[in-house]
């Protein structure tokens, strides 16, 4: 989709070229910084931002078109970029702008399938690409588990249909506090049960799960662990002895930081926990295949799932050769900076409500839940 003028594109229209295949110039044109730190998969950074608010008619001057390949500008909200597309049209590339910019490119998503040789079930990786979000649909005999969603509640009707599961249960690992969880709504939709995992933190009614536990899906069952630290009340889950799905506890490449919405000594004290949840992710069988909530890069539109085995990850990740005290230090010595909105992030969240508008206002920008460096 484009708009009347098709100088304009929308996120929708690029994230369907973008998963087709298509060969796409997706030229990003905010300062280097904001670039880096959260990104279009494929897009490349020429920095003129400020050259073109400073009305530089030399701003993209050396871009150079290939033929046959679109061209679409972005910046933050799709202002800037628009200005730009209007610089390259009078030279005669036919340009677009992204409509919204990153702000509403933060809900587009793609999938892969994960491959899992033992299981009786299908998991399918949702992956909010333009938040490094990633969600799951576990689906077994007829029926399907949501886990941690995070787009529309349409979009895991609708990979369910396509499977003919009938989604059951919808199940959030923790309290998130860099994107509003679509789990409420989605349960609500599909006439599912909503899972989390047992606290005092939320306002509405839930079914509660907790450490030792299994969920069963179809044929399929999830054994609950008790994984605190990132938050108080995380769990992670065993999927058929094949897979590990960890919320924020741990990544593929990190771990989950402990301070959000904590002040230092119960930063400190989250800290402790993590490692101790770590520890006992550590004696779990190597072979089992992490899948993490989330990703710190932009998610390509390559098929292939964000996942590794445990053993791998247990050894590219610094901070888990760390004993216990050396592990704190490590944390609070390395905290990244804090998200923005996340407290009113967190407050929709406990409270099971959704904004009455456009969410992207709140979710906008890069993924803060990791450790640096991991």
């Amino acid at each position: 989709m484009t708009d009347q003028t098709g100088i304009e594109i929308y996120p929708e229209l690029l994230r369907d070229w973008l998963e087709a295949g298509r060969a796409v110039d997706v030229i990003d044109i905010r300062p280097s910084a904001e670039y880096s730190a959260w990104k279009i998969p494929g897009a490349r950074n020429i920095d003129v931002y400020w050259a073109i608010h400073a009305n530089d008619p030399g701003a993209l001057a050396d871009y150079q078109a290939r033929a046959g390949i679109p061209v679409v500008l972005v910046c933050f909200s799709g202002q800037t970029s628009l200005i730009a597309a209007r610089y390259l049209r009078g030279r005669g590339v036919p340009a677009m702008s992204l409509a919204g910019g990153m702000s509403r490119w933060s809900l587009a998503w793609n999938t892969a399938e994960v491959p899992l040789e033992a299981s009786s079930a299908s998991v399918i990786q949702v992956r909010r690409t333009g938040k490094g979000c990633l969600s799951y649909i576990i689906g077994s005999d007829g029926e399907a588990l949501v886990i941690d969603a995070s787009v529309e509640p349409g979009v895991y009707q609708h990979l369910a249909g396509v499977h003919q599961w009938q989604i059951t249960q919808v199940l959030d690992t923790h309290i998130h506090a860099d994107h509003l969880s679509r789990s409420r709504q989605l349960a609500s939709s599909a006439g599912a049960e909503h899972l989390l995992p047992r606290q005092e933190r939320t306002s509405f009614a839930y079914h509660g799960v907790g450490d030792g536990e299994v969920v069963k899906v179809g044929k399929a069952r999830l054994a609950v662990l008790g994984t605190p630290g990132h938050t108080p009340e995380s769990i992670s889950l065993v999927l058929d002895g094949q897979a590990l799905f960890t919320g924020d506890t741990l990544f593929i490449d990190n771990v989950g930081r402990p301070d959000l919405k904590a002040d230092l000594p119960e930063t400190t004290r989250r800290a402790h926990a993590l490692y101790q949840s770590l520890s006992r992710l550590r004696r779990l069988d190597p072979r089992l295949i992490v899948l993490p909530c989330h990703a710190s890069q932009p998610v390509a539109f390559n098929g292939q799932p964000l996942a590794r085995p445990l053993e791998d990850v247990l050894k590219s990740a610094r901070s888990l050769e760390f004993d216990e005290p050396a592990f704190v230090d490590w944390i609070l010595s390395r905290l990244p900076p804090t998200p923005p909105h996340f407290e009113d992030i967190v407050g929709l969240n406990e409270a099971g409500e959704f904004p009455p508008f456009n969410p992207v206002r709140l979710e906008a920008g890069a993924n803060f839940c990791a450790m640096p460096g991991g």
